[in-house]
C-alpha cells in the first residue's frame, strides 16, 4: 500500500474533524446518564439499584468492544486512525464499516489495502463509511417516536404480551445475528457454540452459588467464547 494514502488519511486535521462526533457521542451519553439518575429520583428508585445496572451496563460491554477495538486496529492500516477511531466510536457493527469501507474500494475498481489502492479508493471508502448509516439515522428520525404507538397496537395494551413480543423480538434478532456468524467459519462456529454451553453452565451451576453474576452474565459469557475460540482455532 502506498504510504502517501496513510498519510493523508492521519493527517491531523481529520483528527480534529473526526473528533466532533466522537464529542458528540460522549456529551451524549453524560446528558443520557444526568437524565437517568435525574428520574430515578422523580419515581424515587434506589439508587444502589441504579449503580448496579450502571456496573451491569459497563461490564457487558467489554465484550463487544473488544471486537471493536480489533477491527479497528485492522482498519486503522488501511484508512488511517481518525477515520477508523471516529467510526468505531459511534458504529456497534465492526463488520459493517469494514464491509463499507471495502465497497468504497470496490467502486473505485481497486482492492481495499492493495497496491493499487490510491486517493480515489481512501475517498469513496470514506463516503460509503458515511452514507452506510445514513439509512438507520433517517429511520429513526421519521418513524421512531412511532413504533412504541405501533408496539402498544399489535399488543392489544396487555403487559405481558408486550413483554413476551419484545423477549421474542430480542432474541430472534440476535439468533440471527448468531447464526449468520455462526456460518460464516470454525473461528465464529467455536465462539457461538462455547457461548451457549459457558451460559447454561453459568445459569446452572455457577449463579446459584454466586447470584451477582447474574448481571455480568453476558458479558463474561463473550470473553470466555473469544478466549475459547481463540485458543481452538
Amino acid at each position: 500500500m502506498n504510504p502517501e494514502i496513510l498519510k493523508i488519511a492521519n493527517d491531523p486535521m481529520l483528527w480534529v474533524m473526526c473528533s466532533v462526533i466522537v464529542i458528540v457521542a460522549v456529551v451524549q451519553s453524560v446528558l443520557y446518564t444526568r437524565i437517568s439518575q435525574k428520574a430515578a429520583k422523580i419515581i424515587k428508585m434506589d439508587s444502589a439499584v441504579c449503580s448496579k445496572a450502571f456496573k451491569t451496563g459497563l461490564i457487558t460491554a467489554i465484550g463487544p468492544s473488544i471486537g471493536i477495538f480489533i477491527v479497528m486496529v485492522g482498519m486503522m492500516s488501511v484508512i488511517g486512525g481518525p477515520m477508523s477511531w471516529q467510526r468505531l466510536s459511534v458504529i456497534g457493527s465492526a463488520p459493517l464499516e469494514l464491509s463499507n469501507a471495502q465497497v468504497g474500494a470496490t467502486v473505485a475498481g481497486q482492492t481495499f489495502g492493495g497496491a493499487d489502492y490510491n486517493i480515489k479508493g481512501l475517498v469513496l471508502s470514506f463516503l460509503t463509511l458515511a452514507l452506510g448509516t445514513q439509512g438507520w439515522i433517517w429511520f429513526v428520525i421519521l418513524f421512531g417516536h412511532k413504533l412504541e404507538k405501533v408496539r402498544n397496537k399489535i399488543g392489544g395494551n396487555d403487559t405481558k404480551w408486550l413483554i413476551l413480543l419484545s423477549t421474542a423480538a430480542m432474541v430472534g434478532v440476535f439468533g440471527k445475528l448468531c447464526m449468520d456468524k455462526v456460518a460464516a467459519g470454525a473461528g465464529p462456529a467455536v465462539a457461538g457454540v462455547s457461548a451457549v454451553i459457558f451460559m447454561v453452565i453459568l445459569n446452572k451451576f455457577i449463579i446459584p452459588k454466586f447470584p451477582i453474576l447474574k448481571e455480568y452474565a453476558v458479558g463474561i459469557v463473550m470473553l470466555v467464547a473469544m478466549v475459547v475460540a481463540s485458543i481452538i482455532v
